[in-house]
């Protein structure tokens, strides 16, 4: 499933607490984007059929079934710099990403978009 840094399971708990308590992470993957899918983070408590629940650092998190095999191996990371901060999703999948960092595309999957 997915892993998540411990910067990333630090800020979303904290966002969590923000809330107003014990929520999921949802991670999932959406046609379109300048490479051809796109990340989307939310907050759920609601789980479906097919989804995957793990909790990771203190974070549980669901991926739903469609989502899962584009996002197998990737990491949820926190980058807080300079050049600003906020989520990244390191996917051992993407074969292609698009540099605002929140598209991609996979083998299987290509599509041709311009950022």
């Amino acid at each position: 499933m997915v892993q998540i840094s411990t910067a990333a399971a630090q800020k979303v708990q904290e966002l969590m607490a923000q809330e107003g308590g014990s929520q999921s992470l949802r991670l999932f993957v959406s046609g379109g984007g300048c490479a051809g899918y796109s990340y989307g983070m939310a907050f759920d408590n609601e789980e479906r059929d097919g989804d995957e629940v793990a909790e990771v650092a203190g974070v549980r998190l669901i991926v739903d079934e469609n989502s899962a095999p584009l996002l197998r191996g990737a990491e949820i990371d926190y980058v807080d710099s300079i050049q600003g901060s906020g989520f990244t999703i390191h996917n051992p999948n993407a074969v292609k990403s698009c540099s605002c960092g929140h598209s991609f595309s996979t083998e299987e999957g290509s599509v041709h978009s311009h950022c």
